[in-house]
C-alpha cells in the first residue's frame, strides 16, 4: 500500500519499533534489535502457556522494518521520521550482524531457542514448509532464500538512509548488501534446475524444493536479470500457475499439496511479491494477467481475499476453492492487489526529486480504463489516467497542483 497511502507504513514503523526487543529471552525468541513476528490476545497468551502475546520467532521481519523505512523514506521524503527512527534502525542493523547470523556464515539463519517456539521461522511458518527435494526436513540453523534477498534490501536502504543522514557506515552497508548478493547466488542457485534452493540447512546443504520463495527474492531486486529471467519463466508455467495466481510450491515437488497451508496452496500476497519481482526485471504482462487472475478470485470471496485458498487447477465454471479456516478478510492479501496494480503501471515514486515514474504500463485482461486519483507526491499532488489505445497502454496526466515531474517511458 506504500505508494497509495505512506501513512500505513508510516503507522507499521513506529508501532514496531516501540516493540523492538532488548533482551534475549528463549521463550520468546527475543534478541536486541530484533523487531516482532507477531502479537496475540487471550488467555494463553496472558498466561504466558503460548510465548505468542508478543513473540519473536520471525527471522524476515527485522531485515523488512529497516527495508520498508527506506522504501518509505524514498516514498515520502520524510526525513523527520527517519531520523526519530535512526536508534531502532541501527539496533536493526546490530541484530542482522550478530543475533541474526548465528554461524558468522554472512547469511542471516534461525533456529529455535525453546520447544515452545516456531520450528520454521520465516513468512512459511508451518513446520511442515522447508524441506529438501525428498520431503527431508533440515537440520538447523536454517537460512532461508527470501530472507536473503530482504537483508539486501535491508543493508542497501540502511546505506542509502545513511547517506542521507550523513552516518559514515553507509559504505560499510553498501558493501554487506554486495556480499549477501555473492553469497546468494553462489549457494543458492541449482543449476540443474535453473532455479534457487528454498533454503541451506545447518551444515550449509541446499535445500532444493523449488516454491515461491523465489519470487521474494525477485522482489528485493537481488538476482542478476539472466537468472530472473530464467525464474521468471518458470514461475509463468504450470507448476506454479493454478489460473488464481501462483502456487507456494511447485507442482510435482514432494509434499505438493493444494490443500496445505503453504505447500501448494495460493497466498494473494505471495503472488503479489512474486509479480513485483517480476516487473522489477521487466516484465508487464504476465504480472498483469496475474492480478486479472486474483482479481477474479477475490470477486468469488466478495472482494474480501482471504489470506489464502486451495491451489487446485482453475476450473471452467468453478470457483476457486477455499481453504477452511483462512482470515478472510486478511491484511496481507488486501494489499495485495495494489502491490500488483502498481507493478503492472510499472509506477515508481521517488518524492525528494518530487517525480513519478511510469515504465512500459499495462492493464490486466478486461480493464481498458483506470484512473488514479490525488497520488500525492511530497507537496505536490496529480491525477493520473490510464487508457488501452490500439493494443498499448497510454498515461495522460489530469489535474495537478504543486511541482510534480512526470516521466513515462516503454
Amino acid at each position: 500500500m506504500l505508494w497509495v497511502d505512506p501513512s500505513l507504513a508510516r503507522g507499521v514503523l513506529t508501532y514496531l519499533a516501540a516493540r523492538q526487543a532488548t533482551e534475549v529471552d528463549a521463550f520468546k525468541d527475543s534478541a536486541p534489535g530484533k523487531i516482532m513476528h507477531e502479537t496475540r490476545g487471550g488467555e494463553m497468551s496472558v498466561l504466558g502457556e503460548v510465548p505468542f502475546g508478543l513473540y519473536y520467532g520471525g527471522v524476515d521481519t527485522t531485515c523488512l522494518f529497516i527495508a520498508l523505512a527506506g522504501a518509505y523514506a524514498k516514498r515520502t521524503g520524510d526525513v523527520e521520521t527517519i531520523r526519530n527512527l535512526w536508534p531502532n534502525l541501527i539496533a536493526a542493523a546490530g541484530w542482522m550482524s550478530d543475533y541474526g547470523d548465528s554461524n558468522g556464515d554472512g547469511l542471516i539463519d534461525y533456529a529455535r531457542a525453546a520447544e515452545t517456539g516456531l520450528s520454521n521461522q520465516g513468512w512459511k511458518d508451518s513446520e511442515d514448509s522447508i524441506f529438501d527435494r525428498d520431503g527431508r526436513f533440515p537440520k538447523g540453523p536454517v537460512a532461508l532464500l527470501e530472507v536473503q534477498g530482504y537483508a539486501f534490501a535491508a543493508w542497501t536502504a540502511l546505506a542509502e538512509m545513511g547517506a542521507q543522514m550523513g552516518d559514515e557506515r553507509a559504505s560499510q552497508w553498501q558493501a554487506r548488501a554486495a556480499t549477501v548478493r555473492s553469497l546468494v547466488e553462489d549457494r543458492f542457485w541449482m543449476e540443474d534446475q535453473q532455479f534457487y534452493a528454498v533454503a541451506l540447512d545447518g551444515d550449509g546443504k541446499q535445500m532444493q524444493a523449488v516454491g515461491s520463495n523465489a519470487g521474494h527474492l525477485l522482489f528485493s531486486g537481488l538476482p542478476s536479470p539472466e537468472r530472473a529471467r530464467l525464474v521468471t519463466r518458470r514461475m509463468l508455467t504450470a507448476e506454479f500457475r493454478s489460473g488464481w495466481g501462483l502456487r507456494t510450491l511447485a507442482k510435482g515437488q514432494a509434499r505438493f499439496n493444494p490443500m496445505s497451508y503453504h505447500n501448494g496452496s495460493v497466498w494473494p500476497h505471495d503472488t503479489a511479491m512474486a509479480a513485483a519481482g517480476m516487473a522489477r526485471y521487466g516484465e508487464r504482462r504476465a504480472v498483469a494477467m496475474l492480478l486479472g487472475e486474483i482479481y477474479g478470485a477475490a470477486a468469488h470471496f466478495q472482494l474480501r481475499l482471504p489470506e489464502l485458498f486451495c491451489g487446485f487447477i482453475r476450473e471452467t465454471g468453478e470457483p476457486p476453492i477455499a481453504y477452511p479456516v483462512a482470515c478472510l478478510p486478511q491484511a496481507w492479501a488486501a494489499g495485495s492487489v495494489f502491490l500488483m496494480l502498481q507493478a503492472a503501471l510499472g509506477l515508481s515514486i521517488d518524492a525528494p526529486e518530487q517525480l513519478v515514474e511510469i515504465a512500459d504500463p499495462t492493464l490486466p485482461p478486461g480493464v481498458d480504463r483506470l484512473s488514479v486519483t490525488r497520488l500525492r507526491v511530497g507537496d505536490g499532488v496529480i491525477d493520473l489516467h490510464f487508457q488501452r489505445l490500439d493494443g498499448q497502454v497510454v498515461v495522460m496526466p489530469r489535474e495537478r497542483s504543486g511541482i510534480v515531474n512526470l516521466r513515462v517511458t516503454g
